[in-house]
């Protein structure tokens, strides 16, 4: 081969390479060894978890699958329709259970689950005499996301304004994650006050008792 098809060919794999193929994929492609590849594209920045879209049929299994969540989903409404007020105070003391703060002093809920921390706010209003200007949310976020647009999504989602947000906590980036899995990463919702927190434990441990099990 000639310098200038060995040229033509080291520009194609580059351009291969910045579309996020993987240094086997455009060996194959080009009919030369790794080792070139690995050499001629080190420069070239790349996500190693983006890979180039392919029209693909879908998978029978995955549609089963699709079919069948679908399916449940509607099932679920049904069953669960609009909660009564007794089990709307049941389902938020479950939700604290799992995954509310326990230490004395602090009502804390967080998650990365947008529909979970709109349900525990619209529980935690609904319930307790609430000092909104006590309210506080504080957002979890990589490095490289939009800070402004998280805070905006948890301002919107917690109905607590920004002005009352606290110092973010910026985590390092993380390669093997998704960037876009948690694009607005995790908030906790924070309201100081002992008797508020005080009066959820109660409700949990009356919810996990043994006189609330159905016989």
């Amino acid at each position: 081969m000639g310098y200038r098809g060995k040229v033509a060919e080291q520009e194609k794999a580059r351009e291969l390479r910045a579309q996020g193929r993987t240094l086997l994929d455009i060996a194959r492609e080009l009919g030369v060894c790794k080792s070139s590849v690995s050499l001629w594209v080190r420069d070239i920045p790349v996500d190693i978890g983006r890979r180039p879209s392919v029209a693909r049929r879908p998978h029978a299994q995955h549609t089963a699958k699709l079919i069948e969540i679908a399916e449940c989903d509607r099932h679920g409404d049904e069953d669960i329709g609009v909660l009564s007020g007794e089990a709307f105070l049941a389902a938020g003391a479950a939700l604290y259970a799992g995954v509310g703060g326990k230490r004395d002093g602090n009502v804390v809920f967080a998650n990365t689950d947008p529909a979970m921390m709109a349900f525990f706010a619209a529980w935690l209003r609904r319930y307790f005499d609430i000092d909104e200007s006590r309210l506080r949310v504080r957002v979890y976020l990589h490095d490289g996301l939009d800070l402004a647009a998280a805070e905006t999504h948890w301002s919107s989602v917690t109905g607590v304004p920004r002005s009352q947000f606290r110092a973010p906590y910026r985590a390092k980036a993380d390669p093997s994650l998704r960037r876009n899995k948690h694009e607005y990463g995790c908030a906790y919702l924070v309201y100081s006050c002992s008797h508020t927190h005080r009066k959820i434990m109660g409700l949990v441990r009356a919810l996990l008792s043994s006189k609330a099990i159905p016989g």
